[in-house]
């Protein structure tokens, strides 16, 4: 089903447009929670739009209930999160613009927050805040605080959190949308394409919170994200513009330290058995692991 909304709050034409995408998929118990933090912000101009694919818990019921307040949404089958998000980046029309899974969460005043950064940073092609780690119930876990990150850093797979990032529409343009074939490292894949564009910014402020439960995938599938980071490595080696950044082979000999700090991060049950092969290869020249490092 599809419906083409209406505008979220009246617009101010001199102001930027953020639009912001949501992709959803049987997280009813969550979603209503993350489009309150979108529509509640106090930036006029925001463009929401909602990609679900065909969810069968109420989430379509949730989506109806606020149409009103939606620029775009539509329920049908898709290939997975990065479909669903290129879908929505087709209908957006932002100069900035996100997306925020339907279990995340934006704090109050972050859509106004990014928007003054751009403005300020007319060279930035990224920007990203800090984050917070919340349970299934809401309740904060942790306060994820990032550093400044360069390109090599990206290639180092020092990690970003998904729902602080927004981008530019013109560096987006230039990279392309994410990659369909990725489906647990779609945003750090595309975090190094952006940096590649230009300077990417980070912002000392906790923008959004991400929501760490049972049922999601950076918990129930976690070792997933390890075998795609090395095909993220893999194609890296094969870009001109990147040979020069891995020739010297310090990003070979830091992904693996690199790596298992993420993968701690995700699930700390999968990597504990395996922190003895990240210590003993993370001098090693050869990026490969063995078969069983990263079997469920």
């Amino acid at each position: 089903m599809i419906n083409p909304g209406g505008s979220l709050l009246p617009f101010d034409f001199f102001m930027n447009l953020v639009s912001i995408v949501t992709p959803s998929y049987n997280q009813a118990l969550y979603l209503e929670q993350t489009i309150q933090s979108v529509i509640g912000q106090d930036y006029p101009r925001i463009e929401y739009i909602v990609v679900d694919g065909a969810s069968t818990d109420n989430s379509f019921e949730i989506i109806k209930k606020y149409n009103d307040r939606l620029a775009y949404w539509i329920s049908e089958k898709d290939s997975g999160q990065a479909e669903a998000i290129n879908k929505g980046f087709v209908r957006a029309g932002g100069e900035i613009l996100a997306w925020l899974n339907s279990d995340d969460y934006y704090l109050p005043n972050t859509i106004s927050a990014v928007v003054k950064c751009f403005e300020e940073n007319p060279e930035v092609v990224m920007v990203y805040g800090d984050m917070l780690a919340v349970d299934g119930d809401g309740q904060t876990i942790n306060v994820l605080k990032y550093k400044q990150l360069s390109l090599q850093d990206l290639l180092c797979f020092q990690i970003i959190g998904q729902p602080s990032v927004f981008f530019r529409r013109s560096a987006l343009e230039k990279t392309g949308r994410l990659d369909t074939s990725f489906h647990f490292m779609l945003d750090h894949h595309l975090w190094i394409r952006l940096a590649q564009q230009g300077r990417i910014l980070h912002v000392p402020q906790v923008w959004a919170a991400a929501r760490y439960h049972a049922q999601a995938k950076n918990r129930a599938r976690a070792s997933e994200f390890g075998r795609e980071a090395f095909r993220v490595l893999d194609w890296a080696k094969k870009q001109p513009a990147l040979a020069e950044t891995i020739s010297g082979g310090l990003v070979p000999r830091l992904i693996f330290p690199s790596t298992y700090c993420f993968g701690a991060l995700k699930h700390i049950d999968f990597v504990t058995p395996r922190i003895g092969w990240f210590k003993q290869t993370a001098q090693a020249d050869s990026p490969t692991p063995p078969a069983d490092v990263f079997a469920g």
